[in-house]
């Protein structure tokens, strides 16, 4: 028997806050934050300068997998800056060099160097490496 259901965990009270932060906010953080909220995690995404939509590649892949994306958004990182976070993390190397807000709380802020995807190939490979990091970072426990 199987089911055929989207991943939407609830966000708890105690779980560990994180923002994912890139520069059009269209992808790799996009990708992040929903493998993020499936571990259960009250995840974020951001960017320095948002592209105003999704990429539909991104889209796909979180669907191919039964990840929610239905709430997912490009958006500037202003909005999130009188939020608290627990650990910030940046998913580009020009994210990570830009000048970021100063976050509320001194969160933690890790940096993952990882490729813009141009293809559904490489989508599907960085979606297994940000599952892979986001299960194995010490950081993203609460």
């Amino acid at each position: 028997m199987s089911a055929n259901w989207r991943t939407k965990p609830a966000r708890s009270i105690s779980a560990l806050k994180a923002l994912f932060l890139c520069t059009g906010n269209s992808a790799r953080s996009i990708l992040a934050e929903a493998i993020a909220r499936a571990h259960g995690i009250d995840a974020f995404s951001a960017g320095s300068r948002p592209a105003g939509q999704l990429n539909p590649l991104a889209i796909e892949v979180l669907e191919r997998h039964d990840l929610d994306a239905s709430d997912a958004s490009s958006k500037s990182w202003d909005i999130y800056a009188r939020e608290r976070f627990d650990v910030v993390v940046t998913v580009c190397d020009s994210a990570a060099d830009e000048t970021c807000p100063i976050w509320i709380g001194s969160p933690q802020n890790l940096h993952w160097s990882i490729p813009d995807p141009t293809t559904p190939e490489a989508f599907e490979t960085v979606y297994r490496y940000l599952t892979h990091l986001i299960a194995g970072s010490p950081e993203l426990r609460a």
